[in-house]
């Protein structure tokens, strides 16, 4: 038994060894994420409370039976083009106007549907105007997105197609998360 004493007397003090952080606390690991988070999102979460705040209390016969139109939100500063993001938050619009049983026609010619600057004022891109037309479309919901430090800013207007005139404006904020600063990139800039 002696003979086996300094093997044991080893083993001791390594698991002693093992155990020397029992008093510390576990590192902590940060959960992935999940099918619960994700059902909880809050970046889904403001998109609908966006189209509800620019939807509540529209009068029946502003859209007139025609189909609504969603042009694909662009950036502020560079209004014929969008990043992920403007994309991302138009098929969300889209769904969400759809589930508060909007008609929402479903268009997608020619890549991005857009809004152009002109004389100080939003106007409808003359190819917007014509799809809508040939849709059929009272109203067109268009958007811009603006990124700032902490925060992008939205901005979400229905605008009716025959006289470009705005019926209803909703602003709001994004925190520049992780989730936002990726889908503010540009991909064909990787």
């Amino acid at each position: 038994m002696r003979k086996f004493a300094p093997l044991v007397f080893s083993l001791v003090l390594a698991s002693l060894a093992g155990c020397s952080s029992l008093g510390e606390p576990a590192p902590v690991r940060r959960a992935g994420p999940s099918y619960e988070s994700a059902a909880q999102n809050a970046f889904l979460d403001s998109g609908r409370a966006a189209v509800g705040k620019l939807v509540d209390g529209l009068p029946a016969d502003t859209l007139a039976g025609g189909p609504v139109l969603v042009a694909t939100v662009v950036n502020v500063n560079n209004l014929t083009r969008s990043a992920p993001l403007g994309r991302t938050l138009s098929e969300q619009y889209a769904s969400h106007m759809a589930a508060q049983g909007f008609n929402v026609k479903e268009v997608k010619l020619r890549g991005e549907l857009f809004v152009r600057e002109g004389t100080g004022e939003l106007l409808l891109s003359r190819e917007l105007r014509d799809i809508a037309r040939s849709q059929n479309a009272a109203v067109v919901l268009v958007g811009t997105y603006s990124p700032a430090s902490d925060y992008t800013y939205v901005s979400i207007k229905l605008v009716r197609t025959e006289d470009s005139r705005i019926l209803r404006g909703h602003d709001y904020a994004l925190p520049n998360d992780r989730d936002v600063q990726r889908l503010l990139q540009d991909p064909t800039f990787r």
